[in-house]
């Protein structure tokens, strides 16, 4: 892989990071518009949070909930065998070299927010937070 001066590698790149918000935009619209012809995937509110690009830009990982997060494992089926399709419609809004790859997961955000507030409600951080306040 070639040397790149402005990136150290610690994280996605800038066009990374714009390529996946453009294709997160893009699949949020065709998810909206209900353009796939599959029943099951219309009839689906789908909440798209991210997509993350590989740093070819060939693959993309969408990370995406079910409004409601209901029905979890039936939208990443409907998603993943729908895949070439939505792949297909992508490419009709945005203009890149190369359409990527798409894999989708489950967008697990919330429940780490959730496991943080819970942990943060805990009776002893709550003591050591309230300790690290008296100490300043």
């Amino acid at each position: 892989m070639a040397n790149n001066r402005f990136n150290t590698g610690s994280g996605p790149s800038q066009r990374q990071l714009r390529v996946g918000e453009l294709l997160r935009r893009a699949l949020s619209d065709v998810l909206q518009r209900g353009d796939v012809h599959d029943p099951d995937l219309a009839r689906m509110s789908i909440t798209v949070g991210e997509v993350r690009c590989s740093p070819d830009l060939k693959n993309a990982t969408a990370y995406v909930l079910p409004l409601g997060g209901h029905k979890q494992d039936e939208c990443l089926t409907a998603l993943r065998r729908n895949s070439a399709e939505l792949r297909h419609l992508l490419t009709r809004g945005i203009t890149l070299k190369y359409a990527p790859k798409l894999k989708f997961e489950l967008d697990r955000t919330f429940d780490r927010m959730d496991d943080t507030r819970r942990m943060l409600a805990d009776e002893h951080v709550q003591q050591d937070l309230d300790h690290g306040d008296e100490e300043e």
